[in-house]
């Protein structure tokens, strides 16, 4: 059974399958065909234990549009919050549903359903993976790059905190092979495991002490909020810590003339990029978070096998 835990669960030749089909969809229902019949009335679970708009709604919307109906659940509405091991929730489940996305804390809550489901585990969110929403960047920086240009030409940069966001892009250049610029804090680094892992795979995977030092030559600037949920407590230090990489049209001038902005947003405007960054014509922030949509459509129908 495959399962889409973390970036790596596919091949570089899968990724390349996966991008042409959510172009396909993409035009497709663009032209009004919104409705396929993949699922064919089948249910796909989503467990959501932290709060979500657009992991949410882009799943939401993909299911029903395959033909499918989504089941909901919240942290509190299923006996996994009661104890139930996840050795019986996930052989249940497996009778019921015909996949599964969880959005959750821990990768493990996802690794020990996995163990045991004969359905599809999808990551929508871990606190170590964001496998789903780096793989729709990717998706909106190829939608950019003319014929000529292959995406293992590529740079792309990553400016804040090293979390799931940075973990999983480490883990996409390993697979992809483009190169990676990444710029942390002191203390706010990528998960050390993967990242002398992934160097050990990928040469152009290098880490910088500042943004101004990992954005040259790169064709697509990357961040995120510098508090994720869960740190709130944290905000105030946070601040001061990453006052210095903050994503400013003088950093995007660093970057190449064609360079993209992307966040996979929400966004704190003003904290980790300036409102005339995310405002740009370099900024694809929206065109993202449509293909949100396209790219799990895809990773839907490409998961779970027609009947």
């Amino acid at each position: 059974m495959r399962h889409y835990i973390t970036f790596k669960d596919l091949t570089g030749a899968e990724y390349k399958v996966l991008f042409k089909r959510a172009k396909e969809l993409k035009i497709a229902r663009r032209q009004g065909h919104y409705l396929c019949h993949h699922l064919n009335g089948r249910s796909v679970g989503m467990v959501f234990n932290k709060n979500s708009t657009r992991t949410r709604v882009s799943f939401e919307c993909a299911i029903n549009e395959l033909g499918g109906h989504p089941v909901v659940l919240s942290s509190g509405e299923s006996q996994i919050s009661r104890g139930e091991t996840p050795s019986h929730t996930a052989r249940v489940l497996s009778r019921y549903l015909a996949g599964l996305v969880i959005r959750t804390y821990e990768e493990k809550e996802l690794t020990d359903l996995a163990e045991f489901s004969t359905v599809p585990i999808i990551n929508g969110l871990t606190d170590e993976q964001h496998p789903c929403q780096v793989a729709t960047d990717i998706f909106t920086l190829t939608e950019t790059l003319s014929p000529e240009e292959k995406l293992e030409d590529q740079i792309v940069s990553w400016i804040g905190d090293g979390h799931n966001m940075a973990n999983t892009w480490i883990e996409a250049a390993c697979v992809l092979g483009f190169g990676l610029h990444l710029a942390c804090p002191p203390g706010y680094e990528p998960d050390k495991n993967i990242s002398s892992r992934a160097q050990s795979i990928n040469k152009k995977i290098k880490f910088f002490k500042t943004p101004a030092e990992a954005v040259p030559g790169t064709r697509a600037v990357n961040t995120d909020v510098f508090s994720s949920m869960g740190q709130e407590k944290e905000t105030a230090q946070r601040l001061i810590d990453f006052k210095d990489y903050k994503v400013t049209s003088e950093l995007m001038k660093l970057a190449l003339p064609e360079a993209i902005f992307m966040h996979c947003l929400p966004a704190h405007v003003g904290e980790e990029v300036t409102q005339d960054v995310i405002e740009s014509p370099a900024s694809l922030v929206f065109e993202e978070a449509e293909n949100r949509l396209h790219v799990q459509k895809a990773l839907l129908e490409f998961l779970i096998p027609k009947l």
